[in-house]
């Protein structure tokens, strides 16, 4: 989705379930603190105002988006959750690193979802600049941490229903 279209954080409440009963993980990378800690601000107010309680909610941190992957696993196999939102934030540098962090990390949540009967949601922004990054962490674009929570209430309710 091009963010330039469409404002992470414009969406239609009533089309959201309640998350009154679900259980969340959310692990966030602590490498671009003042972006990531943004993005979990988002989350987590969009997941309290569609009913999901405080206790229900668990954060974790890691140290960089590359461990997003390994820190959702041990939520998904230590814990009782109902779907993990990965927050991070990878900016362009000047060396190939942006590359393989931002297809590991990708690959890694894709296969995540694969294994685990779980929802993994991808909240990993990958920039080209710190302003980039700004503007889609609350700014111009909406926050992505919004958009993570409101697709992590969707998922638990669609994975419900067909296990109903």
């Amino acid at each position: 989705m091009a963010t330039s279209l469409k404002n992470l954080s414009d969406y239609n409440i009533a089309d959201v379930p309640s998350a009154a009963d679900m259980k969340f993980g959310i692990v966030i990378s602590e490498w671009n603190t003042e972006i990531t800690e943004a993005l979990y601000e988002g989350a987590y107010n969009t997941l309290i105002k569609h009913g999901a309680s405080e206790e229900n909610i668990l954060k974790k941190y890691v140290p960089g988006s590359f461990e997003l992957t390994a820190g959702a696993k041990y939520l998904a196999e230590m814990t009782d959750v109902d779907a993990v939102i990965c927050l991070g934030c990878v900016i362009q540098g000047d060396t190939p690193h942006f590359d393989y962090v931002c297809g590991g990390v990708t690959q890694g949540i894709t296969q995540l979802n694969v294994q685990y009967p779980i929802p993994f949601i991808f909240g990993l922004l990958t920039t080209l600049n710190q302003q980039q990054a700004l503007d889609r962490c609350g700014g111009k674009h909406g926050n992505k941490g919004d958009e993570g929570a409101v697709t992590a209430i969707k998922m638990v309710a669609l994975n419900r229903s067909l296990k109903n």
